[in-house]
């Protein structure tokens, strides 16, 4: 589901703790009413509301928004096969995202020992 390969054109994940509708659109590649509405689809899509209902996503939101993405726009699947795949591979998702962090920590300290080097 979210094999290297599929995610080559996105954007690193930077090391924030939040991040605003704005920057995940640019790190998935999705616009923002489109996460908006996946929020109404996807029950494991709950970013943090604060102060005039501002949306806060966590980088495990970022990393399911991405597992979304692939499945509708790479594999083809129907929302109701996504949300279904999704939920029916909770156990694995949960490793598969373990894994899709630990990849995308080592390309980032990769990025910064080559800048250390220089």
């Amino acid at each position: 589901m979210l094999e290297p390969g599929n995610n080559d054109e996105l954007p690193p994940i930077p090391g924030k703790r939040y991040f605003t509708i704005g920057e995940v659109s640019e790190l998935c590649a999705v616009k923002p009413h489109v996460l908006r509405y996946w929020e109404q689809e996807f029950p494991q899509l709950k970013p943090v509301k604060r102060r005039g209902n501002r949306r806060y996503y966590q980088r495990q939101d970022v990393i399911v928004i991405r597992q979304i993405r692939s499945l509708l726009y790479d594999e083809g699947f129907t929302i109701g096969g996504a949300r279904q795949r999704l939920t029916g591979e909770e156990a694995k998702t949960d490793l598969s995202q373990s894994q899709q962090i630990i990849r995308q920590m080592r390309m980032e300290l990769e990025e910064i020992l080559k800048l250390l080097r220089r």
